[in-house]
């Protein structure tokens, strides 16, 4: 792998969750015409987080890819509060991004160009 190229594992799921995000976003804003209440802030916020961790993962952030596994993982606990199948597919998902994220090369990627030692 070229150094400093983003691996397509990272540019999927960058981009998945920058899609997820927005579409949650829309789909989320147009409740603000029936009613305003605490628990869309959090909604709008959470899917901010996913649009801002995919973009700064795209760019290389190692906190960014942190952020998206913390934002899948507060996703599975909330599933567990509503079906099992719900919780058991937020389950898969995190452990597939976890997978792809936590790769080598990935990994690599992630810690960019390091300094030669004097």
């Amino acid at each position: 792998m070229i150094a400093g190229k983003r691996p397509l594992s990272v540019t999927i799921i960058g981009l998945l969750f920058i899609a997820a995000g927005a579409f949650g976003l829309v789909y989320h804003l147009t409740e603000l015409k029936q009613a305003f209440h605490n628990d869309l802030i959090w909604v709008l916020v959470l899917r901010l987080m996913a649009i801002v961790g995919g973009v700064f993962m795209l760019l290389g952030r190692n906190w960014a890819r942190w952020l998206i596994l913390i934002w899948m993982a507060y996703h599975v606990v909330l599933s567990a509060f509503h079906s099992r199948s719900e919780l058991i597919v937020h389950s898969l998902l995190l452990v597939v991004i976890a997978y792809f994220l936590f790769r080598p090369e990935v990994v690599k990627y992630f810690r960019g160009p390091r300094a030669a030692p004097a």
